[in-house]
C-alpha cells in the first residue's frame, strides 16, 4: 500500500485511488458490520459530501447527529489545527492535569441546568469517554452503584428499566438489553439486570418497578428505533415514577441533544430534568471522538473514586479542544433555534409530499430529526433512490427514512432535498 498517492492534487480527498479499489479494500480487509450504500466520500464540507468525480450529495444523516455543526466547521478546524501546531494536543497521562480538560469540563457542566436537583444544588460533574456507548456504560455503573450504596440493593441484584427498540450502542452490556435480535444473537452470555418495557407506556413502567429497581434509562426520542417521540407527558411521568420510588432517571441524548430537536437538550421540550445525562456525537463537531456522562456532583463523588473508572483517551487534550470549539459553535450560532425553524419548514414540506405519495405511511419528528415511515417496511429502497438523486439518507429500524441533516442546512438546501424527496416518493 506504500504506492498509494496521497499528494495534494486536484482531487477531492485523501487519495486518487478508484472507488472500486477503495470498496475492494474495505470488503477484503474490514469487518462487514455495516450495510453500505455505494458512495465513496472524498470531501465533506458544510452539509455536502463529494465523490472522486466531484459529484455532490446533500448529507441528510450528519453521521447520526455527530455533524450537527456541519462538516469541517471552520471554527472547530482552526481550534484543532492551532492545538496540533501549538503542541498541546497530545494525549497526556491522567496522573497530571491539563488546562484543556479543565476548561472542557467547566463548559459542559455549566451549560446544563443542575442535574438531579432532588439531590441538592451541588453543581454538575462530568465524566468523559471516547464514544457514546462508553458513556452509556458509565451511566449504568453510576445507576447500579446508586442502587447498591444509596438504596441498599444487594450488589448484583440491581435492575434498570429500559425500553423496547432502544439503541444505546453495541457493547456487550448495552446489547444485552436490546430488543433487536441481530444486535445480540450469538454474543452471549449477556449481562443481566435490565427490564424492558414498551416505549411511551407509562403504566408498563410503573408495573416494572421492583424493590431492586435503581434507575430508568431512556432516549427522550428514539432514533435507531424508528424515529419515535413519546406521547406528551411521558418524560414527566418517568420523572414522577423516579421521584416516588427513589430511582435515577437517566437520559441518553447522544443523538437528540445539542440542538438536534430544536432545543439545546431534548428534555427541555417537557421541562423535565434528569438525574444523569449522556451526550456525545455533536459534542466534538464530528472531528474527534468524545462523549460525556453528567450527573449531580454528589452522585458522581459517591460512585467514582480513583481506580473505579478511567480512560486513556477519554477527553484527551485534542478532544477537549474540539469539544470546547464545537459547543461554542452550537451556542454562538444558536443552532437549536435554527433547527427548530428549519425543521418546521422541512417537516411541513415533507407532510405535503407525503399527502401525495402512495408510499408514505407516517411522518414524525421534531426539529431536524424527522422520520418518514414507508408502507411495506423497506425504507432502504427509497434511500438508494435518494442517493441516485444526490441525497444521502439511511433507514431507521428498516421501515423509516431518517432525515437528520446538519443543523446549518439553509433554505436552498431544504428546497433541494424536498425536490428529491418528491421525485422519489411521488413520481
Amino acid at each position: 500500500m506504500s504506492d498509494i498517492n496521497v499528494a495534494n492534487k486536484n482531487i477531492a480527498g485523501y487519495s486518487d485511488l478508484a472507488d472500486s479499489q477503495i470498496i475492494d479494500f474495505e470488503n477484503r480487509f474490514g469487518a462487514h458490520h455495516y450495510g453500505r450504500l455505494g458512495l465513496v466520500v472524498r470531501h465533506a464540507k458544510g452539509a455536502w459530501l463529494t465523490n472522486l468525480n466531484g459529484d455532490k450529495y446533500l448529507d441528510c444523516l450528519a453521521a447520526y447527529s455527530a455533524a450537527n455543526q456541519g462538516h469541517h466547521h471552520p471554527h472547530i478546524v482552526a481550534a484543532l489545527v492551532k492545538a496540533l501546531q501549538g503542541n498541546y494536543a497530545s494525549v497526556i497521562s491522567n496522573v497530571v492535569y491539563t488546562d484543556a480538560l479543565g476548561l472542557f469540563l467547566n463548559k459542559v457542566a455549566n451549560m446544563l441546568p443542575q442535574i438531579g436537583p432532588r439531590f441538592g444544588a451541588a453543581g454538575n460533574k462530568v465524566l468523559p469517554k471516547n464514544g457514546g456507548v462508553e458513556s452509556v456504560e458509565t451511566a449504568i455503573k453510576m445507576a447500579r452503584y446508586y442502587g447498591y450504596k444509596a438504596k441498599g440493593i444487594p450488589d448484583g441484584k440491581q435492575e434498570i428499566i429500559v425500553f423496547n427498540n432502544n439503541f444505546h450502542g453495541r457493547m456487550i452490556t448495552v446489547i444485552s438489553f436490546s430488543s433487536t435480535p441481530k444486535y445480540k444473537t450469538g454474543f452471549g452470555p449477556l449481562t443481566p439486570g435490565f427490564i424492558s418495557v414498551p416505549f411511551g407506556d407509562i403504566d408498563a413502567v410503573k408495573k416494572a418497578v421492583t424493590k431492586n429497581t435503581c434507575a430508568i434509562l431512556v432516549e427522550p426520542m428514539q432514533g435507531e428505533g424508528g424515529m419515535y417521540q413519546p406521547p406528551d407527558g411521558f418524560l414527566k411521568g418517568l420523572r414522577e415514577i423516579a421521584d416516588t420510588n427513589d430511582l435515577m432517571l437517566i437520559f441518553d441524548e447522544i443523538q437528540v441533544g445539542l440542538g438536534r430537536t430544536g432545543k439545546m437538550f431534548c428534555f427541555e421540550h417537557e421541562n423535565v430534568i434528569p438525574d444523569g445525562i449522556v451526550l456525545g456525537k455533536a459534542i466534538s463537531g464530528g472531528l474527534v471522538p468524545v462523549s460525556v456522562f453528567v450527573t449531580n456532583a454528589k452522585l458522581m463523588d459517591m460512585a467514582f473514586q480513583p481506580g473505579s473508572d478511567g480512560s486513556t483517551y477519554g477527553a484527551y487534550p485534542l478532544a477537549c479542544v474540539a469539544g470546547i470549539a464545537a459547543l461554542d459553535v452550537i451556542i454562538n450560532e444558536n443552532l437549536p433555534a435554527r433547527a427548530a425553524a428549519k425543521g418546521e419548514i422541512l417537516k411541513k414540506r415533507i407532510l405535503e409530499i407525503a399527502a401525495k405519495s402512495p408510499h408514505v405511511k407516517e411522518v414524525r419528528g421534531r426539529g431536524l430529526f424527522i422520520g418518514i415511515e414507508v408502507k411495506g417496511g423497506d425504507a432502504m429502497v427509497f434511500c438508494r433512490r435518494l442517493l441516485e438523486n444526490g441525497v444521502l439518507a439511511n433507514d431507521s429500524h428498516g421501515h423509516t427514512i431518517r432525515i437528520s441533516p446538519p443543523l446549518i442546512i439553509n433554505d436552498d438546501e431544504i428546497e433541494y432535498l424536498c425536490e428529491k424527496l418528491e421525485k422519489v416518493l411521488v413520481s
